[in-house]
């Protein structure tokens, strides 16, 4: 069963969302909504990877780097000034689809295996993954026009 290897996915992605999360909040706090929202968004991620580890003791959990390459990718040093915030949203954003997408493959997954507790751990952290989705393009939109257009 390859199910070990999305719980591994999905649980290291969390875990580097949440810390990407709270690096972004502690970086960009001159910012008005920033720290906060990122603190809180951070706090689900969290939860989520620890509601997870009763999946992981009962169906496994295979390792991957995956996670810590895209990582390591988008996050690469310190960003300053507002195309920098602007950039730590739009990394935070395509971390967080890796995340909503484990999320749905996981979700077929506990369909198939007819697993109504995995099902409904899904189904809450899509929602949450979802919404924070929502806020980081929300946040990204309205950035946009500000940084792109007004020289600093």
């Amino acid at each position: 069963m390859h199910l070990a290897n999305y719980l591994g996915l999905v649980d290291t992605s969390e875990k580097l969302l949440a810390d990407a999360l709270e690096k972004v909040a502690r970086h960009h706090k001159d910012e008005p909504d920033v720290e906060q929202t990122c603190l809180l968004l951070s706090a689900w991620s969290r939860q989520h990877h620890g509601r997870l580890q009763p999946f992981i003791a009962k169906y496994s959990e295979d390792k991957s780097p995956e996670p810590d390459r895209l990582h390591n990718a988008l996050f690469d040093g310190v960003r300053n000034g507002s195309l920098g915030l602007l950039r730590d949203l739009h990394d935070l954003w395509l971390l967080a689809n890796e995340v909503d997408l484990c999320w749905i493959v996981i979700s077929q997954a506990a369909l198939g295996l007819r697993d109504k507790e995995l099902e409904a751990l899904c189904t809450h952290c899509k929602k949450e993954t979802r919404r924070q989705l929502d806020w980081l393009m929300t946040r990204m939109k309205q950035a946009a026009p500000q940084t792109l257009i007004v020289a600093d």
